[in-house]
């Protein structure tokens, strides 16, 4: 009967383990998620630019048109900081590191951290200037 004990308690430590690595593997990585994001903000990128042009042709010196010039470039500084976010992103990371999931030292673990609160801040500066380029188009009709 001793002889079976450790032997449970190693097929029991096994099962666990193997357990905890299979969740491990199903959560998306930190890399992964701060690449989610990108992702989901990067399809709009033609959506503001569709923005800017309707805006363009509304600036003029009136009350309506500074609200207009101003929407406009709230929408080019969004796209400003989505072009500059990829090439200080792709700057900091190579392709292994972002598509293969290799490990990162530390300095580059404390960059994604960064990185991570940036694209969250990049992605509400892009969603806010869309939806107040589209209301205030929609308030003209």
């Amino acid at each position: 009967m001793k002889k079976y004990i450790p032997l449970a308690l190693s097929v029991l430590f096994l099962t666990i383990a193997s357990c905890k690595q299979e969740k491990k593997d199903d959560s998306p990585t930190q890399m992964e998620q701060v690449m989610a994001v990108h992702d989901e903000v990067m399809p709009k990128m033609g959506k503001l630019g569709k923005l800017v042009g309707q805006l363009k042709s509304k600036v003029d010196t009136t009350e309506i048109g500074k609200k207009y010039e101003a929407a406009m470039i709230d929408l080019q500084d969004a796209n400003t900081s989505m072009m500059d976010w990829m090439r200080n992103f792709g700057d900091r990371f190579d392709s292994d590191e972002i598509l293969n999931g290799k490990e990162l030292s530390e300095q580059k673990q404390q960059w994604l951290n960064e990185e991570e609160e940036k694209v969250k801040a990049l992605k509400e500066q892009i969603n806010s200037s869309i939806e107040r380029a589209e209301k205030l188009l929609a308030e003209e009709e």
